[in-house]
């Protein structure tokens, strides 16, 4: 269920950016295990924002979700893999407080193959920009 590494809290404070790496499936196909994020810390949060939350019960877990709506207590989130869990249809309306900041770019670590050919693919593949509702998928609107 551990979506992020508790690695990206540190220097939080010092910066307004910060860097989160992701362990869980929730949110496949848009992020995957091992990408790196790019987080907004403080950022303004609207639906269809990606975001970086503490866990209403777990308040030390840190997870990435997506904003689905705004309600009375906070926000309804959740996860881009409808199969996974660990979202608003389980613990409810997250809080203001409890969300954290907006990702903003994902990166992939590069991979093991050292073939210019394997190169190739990591740098075409590895980096890009996280936009607002660009994969908020069918269970976002069906909600």
């Amino acid at each position: 269920m551990p979506e992020l590494s508790q690695e990206s809290e540190r220097g939080r404070s010092a910066a307004p950016f910060g860097v989160a790496e992701v362990t869980g499936p929730s949110m496949v196909p848009t992020l995957y295990h091992g990408d790196r994020l790019l987080v907004h810390y403080g950022a303004r949060i609207k639906p269809g924002d990606v975001v970086v939350l503490r866990h209403p019960f777990q308040q030390d877990l840190l997870v990435v979700k997506r904003v689905a709506q705004r309600r009375e207590g906070g926000w309804w989130v959740l996860g881009d893999n409808a199969y996974a869990g660990g979202d608003s249809t389980d613990y409810g309306v997250v809080p203001d407080d409890l969300v954290l900041g907006r990702v903003r770019f994902r990166y992939r670590p590069r991979g093991a193959g050292r073939s210019p050919w394997a190169l190739l693919g990591w740098a075409l593949s590895a980096a890009r920009p996280v936009f607002s509702g660009r994969a908020a998928s069918r269970r976002l609107r069906a909600r």
